[in-house]
Formats: C-alpha cells, structure tokens, sequence
C-alpha cells in the first residue's frame, strides 16, 4: 500500500469554491456542466480497503488528462454503454469537446475507469490480488476532445482549442480548490500509463494551459 504524501495545498471552503465558480462563468470560462451520465458498468466506488481489509487511499489526489481520439459524442455514447466485461469498461468525470463544453460523465466522488494500468512515480493502489495496480481509485480524470485529423494513430494532430485550454484550466482550478490538490500532481494520460499503449493528450502544449491556468485564478483570487 503506497500514499502520496499529504497536499501542501489546503482545500478551500465552499463560500471561495463558488465565488471561483461565478467568476469564471462570469467571464465565459465555464459553462454548466451538461449531464451526460456513463452506465453504471463503467464507472465505480472509490474503495477504502483492499482485499485484504488494509485502508488505501479512495480520495481525489491527482488529476490525469487525456483525449478522445473519437468525437465527443461517440465517446458519450460508448461511455452510455453498458459493458459487463471488465476489459471493456472505461470512462472519464467530465468530457470538454471543441467547443468548450463541460460533458459531466461520473460524479466527482466515483471512480471513473480512466487509466488502468497506472501509477504515479511509484504510487498505485492495488485492490485486487494480482492486480498491477491503477490510479482510478484517487484520480479525477478530465478528457479533452480530439480534433478531426487526431482520429488515428498519428503520433500528432493541430492541437486543442482556446476553449478547451480556458475550460481545462478552469476546471483543473476547480477540483484543486475542492479536493486541495497541487498543480504538481496534474498529469496526463501518457505518463502514468504501465501499459506502455496510451501517448494522450496528444499535441497538448502545457505553456498554453500555464496561461490559461495563471488567468483563472487570478479571476477567482486564488494566489498559492
């Protein structure tokens, strides 16, 4: 059983989380998020004990990023899927197509099935025996539409939106104020996959997201 060592940053109370939430709608950064619910096969319980009734960590910590590769709407769809095998269950929180669109897939306090075979540096939480570990149980998982010439297995496409970069960044700020989250454990796809099978997001350019970051909290006072 590994932890990640306690966040040096506090979360912050609900009064400042909605004041961080109306300035951002204020300036257009966010929208309501749509319910676009995943099927109950694709998603889970965080869970607070192995199989061995040892406590492992079940709260957000970290938040991995990663990409569509199909149009947001098929990825609703496959997620609105019900899928009885295991191998074929996945989902990600919230989905952010072209347009900006918050696409809310599974609640917050859910383990969505974003990245199986994960760790974090050396981290990963092993529920079942002879299991290889996954992050799922303390991830948040936020996706962003792939564009049009993304759809294959190019090692690059033309990148992402202005608005998928302010509603990523919005929203990253969001769930670190909530959960107390560091920037530092903002990841992707790509560098927590073991599986050594996933490079999303793809053509993700971090100085643009670092812009957009810096400007979301400053609209919400946020200054640690």
């Amino acid at each position: 059983v590994r932890e990640l060592a306690p966040s040096p940053v506090p979360p912050q109370g609900e009064e400042a989380q909605a004041r961080c939430r109306q300035a951002l709608v204020a300036r257009g950064w966010v929208r309501p998020e749509q319910a676009t619910s995943a099927d109950p096969t694709n998603y889970g319980e965080r869970q607070p004990r192995d199989v061995y009734g040892r406590r492992v960590p079940h709260a957000p910590q970290l938040i991995v990023l990663h990409e569509t590769v199909i149009p947001a709407e098929d990825t609703v769809k496959l997620f609105q899927t019900s899928h009885p095998n295991d191998d074929d269950q996945a989902s990600y929180h919230l989905l952010v197509d072209r347009a900006g669109r918050r696409l809310r897939l599974v609640a917050d306090g859910k383990r969505a099935f974003g990245s199986g075979m994960s760790a974090f540096g050396d981290v990963t939480v092993r529920i079942r025996p002879g299991s290889l570990g996954s992050l799922n149980n303390v991830a948040l998982h936020l996706s962003l539409e792939t564009p049009p010439d993304g759809r294959g297995d190019d090692d690059a496409h033309s990148g992402y939106s202005p608005a998928q970069y302010r509603t990523a960044a919005a929203q990253v700020l969001l769930w670190q104020a909530r959960w107390g989250i560091p920037l530092n454990r903002l990841t992707t796809h790509a560098a927590v996959d073991r599986s050594r099978s996933r490079y999303d997001p793809r053509s993700f350019r971090w100085e643009l997201f670092d812009q957009a970051w810096k400007a979301a909290a400053t609209h919400c006072g946020f200054t640690a």
